[in-house]
């Protein structure tokens, strides 16, 4: 396994692989991985010739008041990891690296990022989107590898790589989960045991929704006080917000009729968690 710092050079070897006429996949990450980083690795190493992790802890997606300084890192381990399960190149650049002196340019998606994670975190998607699109211009991917958990930014990413032509194939891979149904991310290192446990009424929620479905439920409004009251059960939980929208245009919605997909973020401990569930309504037999 490669690790390449500078983005001149990750860009001069991602040529000389596409010249080869290999499959360059890509898995843009903030590091510190677990297991649902992993299946994303797997997936692109499975399906490309050159798999490439990036590494980077990106500034502009955080908030003033919110967690950059602390976000957990550990590179050697991520490094180790990665070489492990087959990574070709590893991209591990400098802050300097991609936000030289006098920066000014930023991309942005105007309409999906409105609602939900951009209401609450109003510079995020701009930060995601700039250094996404820096980061396809360096690696120049034919494929990249994007997790559902974090499902607003997955549509948001597709959407500016249609407007703005990224030879790119965007490839949505489904939420990995532990055990007991939390979803996996780098911040559950921030919770105790207890908030560990509470954590788990996301899904206990999501669940609830689809099991109202299936006894017939089909208005939002009964859905979602459903939800409330599975997330009311855990005091350790604040719940920020739990929506019922499209699946494409992150709309919400008053009747489920086919499909709609629940999006939910909430505070336990210090900890800002989020979560997603597909909702579909099962045809008649």
């Amino acid at each position: 396994m490669e690790v390449i710092k500078e983005p001149k050079e990750m860009q001069a070897r991602a040529k000389a692989y596409k010249r080869q006429g290999k499959i360059m996949g890509f898995v843009p990450t903030m590091g510190y991985f677990h297991e649902g980083h992993l299946s994303l690795i797997r997936r692109c190493r499975d399906d490309c010739d050159v798999a490439v992790v990036s590494i980077f802890v990106n500034p502009l997606q955080f908030g003033p008041t919110e967690d950059f300084q602390r976000y957990p890192r550990d590179l050697d381990r991520d490094l180790k990891l990665a070489h492990q399960i087959g990574v070709d190149i590893a991209f591990t650049p400098d802050l300097s690296d991609l936000y030289p002196p006098g920066f000014q340019t930023y991309v942005e998606v105007t309409e999906l990022t409105k609602g939900l994670e951009g209401f609450h975190r109003p510079s995020h998607f701009k930060g995601v989107t700039t250094v996404v699109a820096k980061l396809f211009n360096i690696v120049l991917p034919d494929r990249a590898y994007f997790g559902e958990k974090d499902y607003q930014q997955l549509k948001v990413i597709e959407k500016m790589v249609s407007d703005l032509n990224f030879p790119v194939d965007i490839v949505p891979c489904p939420t990995i989960r532990e055990p007991d149904g939390l979803a996996m991310s780098s911040r559950n290192v921030y919770l105790s045991s207890e908030e560990r446990q509470a954590a788990t009424v996301l899904n206990r929620a999501i669940k609830a929704a689809q099991n109202a479905l299936d006894r017939g439920l089909r208005t939002v409004s009964e859905v979602k006080a459903l939800m409330w009251q599975v997330l009311a059960s855990e005091p350790r939980v604040r719940v920020q917000y739990v929506e019922v929208v499209d699946p494409e245009t992150l709309n919400p919605v008053a009747q489920i009729e086919e499909k709609a997909i629940v999006l939910i973020a909430a505070f336990v401990g210090s900890a800002r968690l989020i979560d997603e569930g597909f909702l579909s309504v099962k045809s008649e037999s």
